[in-house]
């Protein structure tokens, strides 16, 4: 079969590798892909980006079904695009993608259908949402509506942190469109996990537990980001934390839409704060797979993802499973000079195959230059994942992996997956 994977991260680079594994695969198209996804073996990069060309194409190359990775063109509704032109393509509807594309829809959802979050207002006026801060006091989290490619979130620690998050966003026009509006949420404490599953429009599969790293500095400092790092599996998630999640958070979710007319499928992904008590709450959703969670996450991942995937889509996910490897896997990101501000772009990458016969190196924001130099072109450039029996080995290899690389004022954090090892 011919598969479609759309967009050009290392959620992509991770998902495509994945299925290309598959011997039921001739080769996956990825748009537009990255300098990663140009290299690997079974995959090939289209350029292109439009809806209508897409179905197109998908109809000339008779792609059995295309994988939505990133949140934007699902918030504009490809889905229901190319399932008006009669396509299989595995993802939530415009109308569910509100779930991550509004972060407003998402808390009223969560309120309606009881599902465990932080207390939140909206706001558009700046003066009002001025006085609630004032009120509430720190700490205090702002949110852009929107979205904003995951650095929309000023967890501010200090009331005058809010008040500049609140006028950057509402007066400033920093997020744009996406900052128009603000949610501002009551600040949790605990520890963070990501809960992953597939949905089918009535029945969920879960997938190995992860952690996320948002903060661009070791020990959970400076700003926050997309994501520098990640690890799979997450102890903070223990058996009974994954049956309240089920319970609590994902079923409700799947439930809810349903009961508005408008099955959710495609991944979901329930950001978490878990509380001393083991009690878990909702910070945020994503409808697709997250970045960096995808890469270790699929590394560990035994079972043909193309089979899970053609489960879904038949709405037999109840017939499956998944498959885990026993190992570890933790993922470090590298990125780019002045990220998560402005990325400087163009600086040459170099020491990836010494760092691939280590461990296993997806590329995000990389692309190959005309002199055959492969250059930085994004803000998270590359994300190194190594496997090990445990964390302490996973971590260890994941860190010999990305040694050898070397890109001017390249970032990473030293510290991904400590909060394990303290476990």
């Amino acid at each position: 079969m011919k598969l479609l994977v759309i967009g050009s991260g290392g959620r992509e680079h991770a998902l495509a590798w994945k299925l290309a594994q598959s011997d039921k695969v001739e080769i996956v198209f990825v748009a537009p892909g990255n300098a990663g996804t140009a290299a690997e073996k079974k995959l090939c990069n289209i350029n292109l980006s439009d809806h209508q060309q897409l179905i197109q194409f998908c109809i000339e190359q008779e792609i059995t079904f295309t994988l939505v990775g990133p949140e934007a063109p699902l918030a504009a509704g490809i889905v229901d695009d190319f399932t008006a032109a009669g396509l299989a393509i595995f993802g939530p509807s415009q109308y569910c993608a509100q779930l991550e594309s509004s972060k407003d829809f998402a808390k009223a959802f969560m309120h309606q259908h009881s599902i465990p979050t932080a207390a939140y207002a909206t706001f558009t006026d700046a003066t009002a949402a001025h006085q609630y801060v004032a009120q509430k006091g720190a700490p205090i989290v702002i949110k852009a509506d929107g979205l904003a490619a995951g650095k929309g979130v000023t967890v501010a620690m200090t009331l005058d942190e809010a008040h500049q998050a609140i006028d950057s966003m509402l007066m400033d026009n920093s997020m744009g469109s996406a900052g128009a509006r603000v949610v501002i949420e009551d600040y949790l404490q605990g520890e963070e996990a990501s809960f992953i599953v597939l949905v089918d429009g009535e029945h969920v599969l879960p997938m190995a537990s992860s952690q996320d790293h948002k903060r661009l500095l070791d020990n959970d400092k400076g700003p926050n980001t997309g994501g520098m790092g990640a690890y799979s599996p997450a102890p903070a998630v223990t058996p009974a934390v994954h049956q309240r999640v089920m319970e609590e958070i994902i079923l409700p979710v799947v439930r809810g839409m349903q009961a508005a007319g408008h099955p959710y499928r495609g991944f979901l992904y329930a950001g978490l704060m878990i509380d001393a008590t083991g009690a878990p709450y909702t910070i945020e959703f994503n409808c697709r797979f997250g970045d960096p969670e995808t890469q270790p996450i699929m590394c560990r991942l035994q079972t043909d993802l193309v089979d899970l995937i053609v489960a879904a889509l038949a709405g037999k996910l109840d017939t499956t499973q998944a498959v885990w490897s026993e190992e570890t896997a933790v993922g470090v990101v590298l990125a780019a000079a002045g990220y998560p501000q402005i990325s400087r772009r163009g600086d040459s990458i170099e020491g990836l195959e010494a760092a691939n016969q280590i461990g296993k190196v997806f590329h995000a924001g990389t692309t190959n230059h005309p002199d055959k130099k492969l250059i930085v072109s994004g803000g998270r450039v590359l994300c190194v994942v190594g496997m090990g029996k445990n964390v302490a080995d996973a971590q260890k290899q994941a860190y010999l992996a990305l040694a050898p690389i070397h890109f001017k004022g390249m970032q990473y954090r030293h510290d991904i997956a400590a909060k394990a090892l303290n476990k």
